[in-house]
């Protein structure tokens, strides 16, 4: 018997219900409609249940309750109030609403306080809603509850051997903005009781809460019926989407040449009216008389999750595993190829480093895309190995980002559909995309090498090995195809 398996108000069903009636309704009555978490979410998910397993030593002699039997789960809870102990898992019902505490510590005789575990750096407004419906169905369950804390990680840790809980953590009380909503709590839940118990699946029009405060599992579902070039792909169009929707313009061509649009949105409202690109060869022209040949496409793979990995690193910060280097010595010519992929479970950081440092030469730009993101792993190699310092400011010094000619619209096609991405603009304006790639992203490589991490048979270690390569690869060789069609566009009249 599970929580959600009975149609009670569970604190998940809750935060959804505040979110979206549409989302709430069918988390009870279809749960088969709502696909399931990708390996990115799901990775987030497993990274929060490490995190949650990590501050229970906060709370030295603490007792863990099962929480796979729902049944087993409520009872065991009752009777351990009594022991004054903290308790893990503790779940409390009372009137159809459910909610199953990270920690739940005993304050004075007979209080308790609520600890909610996020693996989050800060507090968000998010959050106090989360504690609000705990804080309610423990007092209709008859505890007292004295405070309400949020332990979150705490962003400026840097690990270095053992993790200490407490120093990993960072705690906030936040009682009084718990307290300031509480009143809203048991009212909007006999709301979303009666919207669970509804014969039908409520009619919501499609707007900010589909994305706020986090992406709607059923935004799939509900957005289906946009065209292609639906107005929401406009760029940097934010909120002004759904009200263009709102009066009736779904689709960028529906856009009156009058209508109050920025340059890069009219330049890609005439792209999708006219058919064919935008081109604007002085100013490709100009970005590329930047480059200084040789010149050296770089591209970084990264790893960050909240539990370090390694010593020297912080939460989330991305800690590099992998680069290719392309180098390319005259214009026209066909580019030089080296790869890097780390190997074990040690940190591979000071290798990687000692690797570029022997691929890339002296001279000659570095070619990125999106080149803030590698500067940033360069120095933070630096602050982790300082002797690294005058030579990552060196390379920094000659980085080149690819991405300018596109985020500018110097260059833009219809199929970007108003994403300056690499993964956009490559086969938009090459032809070539990452179809049939086993990885075709970054999160999805940095979630193979952490497989590759785990115990597994070598053959399928290679493998991903391989198609770590094949990825990264395409990354810097699809920079040489780009720069190659920018030169032959900028030669357009």
């Amino acid at each position: 018997m599970t929580a959600h398996g009975t149609g009670l108000l569970s604190k998940s069903r809750y935060l959804a219900g505040l979110q979206c009636p549409r989302y709430l309704w069918v988390t009870a009555n279809e749960p088969e409609r709502i696909p399931e978490p990708d390996a990115e979410t799901q990775s987030l998910f497993d990274q929060g249940h490490e995190v949650g397993n990590l501050a229970k030593g906060l709370f030295p002699g603490g007792i863990d309750i099962p929480s796979d039997d729902f049944a087993a789960n409520l009872q065991r809870s009752q009777a351990l109030l009594s022991a004054r102990r903290p308790l893990f898992e503790a779940a409390f019902m009372s009137g159809g609403k459910y909610a199953r505490l990270d920690i739940l510590q005993p304050a004075g005789e007979h209080a308790w306080n609520i600890i909610e575990v996020k693996s989050s750096t800060s507090v968000k407004d998010v959050h106090y809603p989360d504690v609000a419906f705990q804080r309610h169905c423990c007092e209709q369950a008859g505890l007292t509850i004295e405070r309400c804390y949020l332990a979150y990680v705490n962003g400026r840790f840097v690990r270095h051997g053992d993790i200490a809980p407490g120093e990993f953590f960072a705690l906030a009380d936040i009682t009084a903005e718990v307290r300031d909503i509480g009143s809203s709590v048991a009212s909007r839940a006999e709301e979303m009781l009666s919207v669970m118990a509804a014969p039908a699946c409520p009619e919501v029009a499609i707007g900010p809460q589909c994305s706020e405060p986090y992406d709607c599992p059923l935004k799939g579902e509900c957005w289906a019926f946009l065209p292609g070039d639906s107005v929401f792909t406009l760029y940097r169009i934010g909120r002004q989407a759904h009200a263009l929707l709102e009066r009736g313009i779904a689709s960028i061509a529906q856009l009156s040449a009058g209508s109050p649009l920025t340059r890069e949105q009219r330049i890609q409202r005439d792209c999708v009216t006219r058919g064919s690109h935008h081109v604007e060869p002085m100013a490709l022209r100009s970005f590329l008389r930047r480059l200084t040949y040789p010149v050296h496409y770089l591209d970084f793979e990264t790893v960050g999750t909240a539990i370090p990995l390694f010593d020297g690193i912080r939460p989330y910060q991305q800690a590099p595993f992998m680069f290719t280097l392309e180098t390319v010595r005259r214009p026209g010519e066909p580019g030089e190829r080296r790869a890097f992929l780390a190997e074990g479970r040690a940190d591979p950081r000071p290798t990687l480093a000692r690797a570029l440092q022997a691929a890339i030469g002296a001279e000659g730009s570095v070619v990125a895309y999106n080149a803030p993101f590698e500067v940033r792993v360069l120095r933070d190699l630096a602050m982790a190995f300082p002797e690294l310092q005058p030579w990552t400011e060196a390379v920094c010094a000659r980085m080149v980002d690819l991405l300018l000619p596109f985020r500018g619209f110097n260059y833009y096609h219809p199929a970007q559909q108003g994403s300056a991405s690499l993964k956009s603009v490559l086969p938009a304006l090459t032809g070539q995309g990452y179809e049939g790639l086993a990885i075709a992203d970054g999160n999805a490589a940095g979630l193979a090498y952490l497989s590759t991490l785990s115990d597994m048979p070598e053959a399928e270690a290679r493998q991903i090995r391989a198609n770590l390569i094949e990825y990264c690869g395409l990354d810097t060789a699809g920079m040489v195809r780009i720069v190659q069609k920018l030169e032959e566009l900028s030669k357009t009249a």
